[in-house]
């Protein structure tokens, strides 16, 4: 009875009491009561140490303190108790970690866009995993929608609007922006309105008109307004001024009232309506005096002026020196090419158009000299030494002094083909062959040279035909009285047909006469006598 009574107790109080630590105390046994006694006290003191073990753990996790795990020594489904208590613990630790370091990056570093990563939990750790990575998610595509417009806004795009789906007070900060945006649209809308026609277009007395808008916004709106009011009376009157200078009236000034560096400006621009009016009239002097007068060498004065003006008068005076020293040098050497010296060229030193000049000049006296040495070296050989047949070359040439070299050539080929088709037939002719005529085309004084040599040789044809039947019909045919006919001829070569004719005349008398005393001794009249006047061995025939 004691002893059930006691296993009893214990069990009641460790079992359904929960009080742990409990002993059963059964006084007086032996043997097999006290071993079942103390296998009872056994399990209790057991029980007791792991029971608290597992709720120190429990308590601990409980209070947010991950660092212990349940380490008495159990088996069996104890053993699988601490085992599942402790992998949670080791799940909660992983969980822990990465929640805090997500909640740092995106909270405390900014990084959007990160994830927790707990391997191995289910159920409602894997959907509290899952809760913190979607709240990270949204946070990061909301932000991130915020920060775009945000940027865009910054970079001056007003294009963009938050489009997140969002609730609460972001949905509050979404539309605030939003509507920012487009007030910001409608001011800049108006402002670059104003700019681009103030500014770009140039028409004055523009007005920004945003409507609805108050604050700030109102007052930027009316700042901009009266600037660009007061820009068009300041600006106009200006222009009013550098329109009178342009159009070269220097007698208007700058009057409006302004202040800061639009009175610089002012007086600015007023002095330089004054220093103008002395720069005129020294430039118009200096150009009329070099320009129009000619005079070189003039230099243009314009008292008390500094900075750009005397840089400009300094300008002019340079310019008109310069060009007195270029137009100097360029008459030079021009006067010089003129009078027939190619020796000289432009050494100035010159930029730009008078750089081209120069060269052009300088590449004329070149190309004059090359093109002069040519014809001279074309005219000595051709005109003084006879060779026919050379050419000039000229190199780099072009328009007139190219069509010069050509005319140069062509004079000299033609004279080449004429002299050698002349001396064609000149040595034909002294050759005895009069079948050869000057075909090459010509013109002029050559022109009629080849009809004369052409005209000559068909005398000499005529003259030849005459004088070869004249000694035919005399010497061959025994013809006499025969005269040669050669028309047309003049000079030598009708003294030489008369000569012919002279020498078949005498003949034919010689002969006849010669022919009448035979004739008559011949039928027996001895009274006849060769009285025709003779020489030589006709005289001698007459004697006999």
């Amino acid at each position: 009875n004691s002893f059930a009574s006691e296993v009893t107790r214990v069990a009641r109080e460790v079992g359904a009491e929960g009080k742990l630590g409990g002993q059963a105390q059964v006084p007086g046994v032996a043997g097999t009561w006290k071993d079942l006694t103390d296998s009872v006290n056994f399990m209790a003191g057991s029980l007791t140490a792991q029971v608290r073990n597992i709720a120190e753990v429990t308590t601990a996790v409980a209070n947010g303190d991950l660092s212990k795990k349940i380490t008495v020594d159990v088996k069996g489904e104890i053993l699988e108790l601490k085992n599942t208590i402790n992998t949670m613990v080791d799940q909660l630790n992983s969980f822990a970690s990465e929640v805090t370091r997500v909640a740092r990056e995106v909270g405390t570093e900014g990084k959007l866009g990160v994830q927790a990563e707990v391997r191995g939990v289910a159920g409602t750790w894997k959907d509290l995993t899952d809760s913190v990575n979607m709240m990270a998610g949204n946070l990061t595509g909301q932000v991130r929608n915020i920060a775009e417009v945000a940027t865009a806004i910054a970079n001056g795009d007003l294009s963009k609007k938050i489009t997140v789906d969002v609730k609460g007070e972001i949905l509050e900060l979404k539309n605030t922006i939003n509507i920012m945006v487009d007030q910001l649209g409608s001011f800049a809308s108006e402002v670059t309105r104003v700019a681009r026609e103030v500014g770009s277009e140039g028409k004055l007395g523009v007005q920004a008109d945003v409507r609805g808008v108050a604050g700030t916004w109102k007052d930027l709106t009316d700042s901009v307004n009266f600037m660009a009011g007061s820009l068009t009376a300041q600006v106009r009157n200006i222009a009013e001024v550098t329109t009178a200078v342009a159009n070269g009236d220097l007698s208007k000034k700058i009057t409006v009232d302004v202040r800061g560096e639009i009175l610089e400006l002012k007086n600015t621009i007023n002095t330089m309506v004054d220093q103008l009016n002395s720069f005129a009239g020294e430039v118009t002097r200096v150009a009329r005096e070099v320009g129009a007068e000619g005079k070189l060498g003039v230099q243009a004065e314009v008292k008390g002026v500094a900075g750009t003006w005397k840089d400009l008068t300094d300008s002019v005076n340079f310019m008109a020196g310069s060009l007195t020293a270029q137009v100097r040098n360029i008459a030079e050497v021009t006067t010089a090419v003129a009078n027939g010296d190619l020796s000289k060229k432009i050494t100035v030193d010159v930029k730009g158009e008078i750089l081209e000049l120069k060269n052009t000049i300088n590449t004329m006296v070149d190309q004059l000299s090359s093109f002069a040495s040519e014809v001279t070296r074309v005219a000595r050989e051709v005109g003084t030494e006879g060779k026919l047949g050379v050419q000039a070359e000229v190199k780099g040439v072009a328009g007139t002094w190219k069509d010069l070299t050509g005319a140069v050539n062509m004079m000299a080929g033609n004279l080449t083909d004429q002299v050698r088709n002349i001396a064609e037939v000149a040595t034909a002719i002294a050759n005895g062959d009069l079948s050869k005529k000057i075909t090459v085309q010509v013109k002029g004084e050559i022109f009629e040279l080849k009809n004369t040599i052409n005209i000559m040789v068909d005398q000499l044809n005529s003259f030849a035909s005459e004088v070869t039947r004249v000694a035919r019909e005399v010497g061959s045919e025994g013809k006499l009285g025969v005269q040669a006919d050669v028309k047309g001829v003049a000079g030598t070569w009708k003294d030489l047909t008369d000569s012919v004719n002279f020498m078949a005349g005498s003949l034919t008398a010689q002969v006849r006469n010669i022919a009448a005393v035979t004739t008559a001794v011949a039928n027996g009249d001895l009274s006849k006598k060769i009285t025709v006047d003779v020489k030589g061995e006709i005289l001698e025939l007459k004697d006999t």
